[in-house]
């Protein structure tokens, strides 16, 4: 019985060497065919296709339409800027000590590349505000060729956010998208003009919504994509899978001046708001109390005994302000605007924007141990930017 066991492992040993030499030097002659019916190998390097049915079924295998929708709409934006003479090049002794300056040495107009939408058969056309900003000559130039000069019908700096106006018949228009229903890893193409390269569709997923206090724009409330966003897609499109705008490509976070997978776009529907406010007023009417906020930290409130967490601490008030004529002091912590909670600056900044001035607002404040209600006469919020309130 000993012996025989022994022939046996023997024999086992020997069969899998022989197999584990055949599978690696003729893998060819172990597999098994699928005419057989079994089922051939699979490499672990690539995974097994799926079905055309299940593809089909499990969502979209290409994002063509999507671009085919969209691209037209998104346009070229060439700003040019003619340098300012030197004030001093007419003073004699300044041509005493450095000479005649010859033309050719006379520095170049100054050149940006950017992207914008055209979102208007009127020929309105969505852009930032840091790509046409400080500029003399707009070129606008659609996907199929044509060109055109733009005039600026208005910016906002606070938001980031031109509209700019072009004449050409039969122009293609985007569709808004529903911002509100977008989600975490939606997904979503970047349309634009990177590098000055052309017109160009990168895709990618939605990484995060309402990103704010990143020191950009006053007013901040950023979809996030992965989606690459490199220099000269500043005022492109950020579309949905179906080709409807979701947002307005504004920034990128880079240590190298490339895409590094963090992108920021402005909401489409806060784009739609500041342009209609542009194209109506001329410019966009915001609230305004004259007020230096903080953020409430755990630490503030523990060292002030305050018996609320959440709310934005007032550090100054701007004398003859709305604020200061409403009864508002340094130290006291907003916890509400006109009934809307706010927890940070960032909500305090909106919820103040979103009031009409001339209107009476109602602030809920925490003054130490007690709770007031304020009445403040909300003011129009200066163009340039306050000089106490972000």
């Amino acid at each position: 019985m000993r012996r025989t066991w022994l022939i046996f492992s023997q024999a086992v040993t020997v069969a899998v060497a022989l197999w584990f030499v055949v599978a690696t030097l003729k893998p060819d002659w172990i597999r098994r065919d699928t005419v057989s019916g079994l089922p051939a190998a699979v490499s672990i390097l690539q995974a097994p296709a799926l079905p055309a049915s299940s593809a089909s079924a499990g969502g979209l295998t290409s994002y063509a339409a999507a671009a085919k929708r969209a691209t037209p709409a998104v346009v070229s934006i060439t700003a040019s800027k003619t340098p300012q003479r030197n004030p001093q090049a007419d003073d004699p002794w300044f041509r005493f000590f450095f000479g005649d300056q010859p033309q050719r040495q006379q520095q170049q107009p100054q050149v940006g590349l950017g992207s914008g939408v055209i979102v208007s058969p009127d020929g309105y056309l969505l852009t930032n505000n840091h790509v046409i900003d400080g500029a003399d000559d707009i070129e606008v130039q659609l996907s199929d060729g044509r060109q055109s000069r733009a005039k600026v019908v208005g910016t906002d700096p606070e938001t980031d956010v031109a509209v700019l106006k072009i004449s050409l018949d039969k122009l293609p228009v985007i569709a808004f998208g529903s911002v509100e229903s977008a989600q975490v890893g939606d997904v979503v193409l970047a349309i634009g003009n990177p590098f000055g390269v052309g017109q160009t569709v990168t895709s990618g997923i939605v990484s995060a919504l309402g990103r704010n206090q990143l020191g950009i724009n006053t007013f901040e409330n950023f979809i996030q994509t992965d989606a690459a966003i490199n220099p000269g897609n500043s005022g492109g499109a950020l579309v949905d899978a179906h080709g409807n705008l979701l947002g307005i490509n504004t920034a990128i976070y880079s240590r190298s001046g490339g895409s590094m997978g963090i992108g920021f776009a402005i909401p489409a529907n806060t784009a739609q708001l500041v342009m209609e406010g542009l194209i109506r007023d001329g410019q966009v009417t915001r609230g305004w109390i004259g007020v230096e906020p903080r953020d409430l930290t755990p630490e503030i409130a523990e060292t002030f005994n305050l018996p609320v967490r959440e709310g934005v601490l007032i550090t100054g008030v701007l004398q003859n302000g709305p604020a200061a004529a409403g009864g508002m002091r340094p130290g006291d912590v907003v916890v509400k605007v006109a009934g809307t909670p706010v927890a940070n600056t960032v909500q305090l900044l909106a919820a103040v924007a979103a009031l009409k001035p001339q209107a009476t607002a109602t602030l809920s404040v925490q003054r130490g141990d007690r709770t007031i209600e304020l009445k403040v006469v909300v003011a129009q919020r200066p163009r340039s930017g306050p000089p106490r309130e972000r």
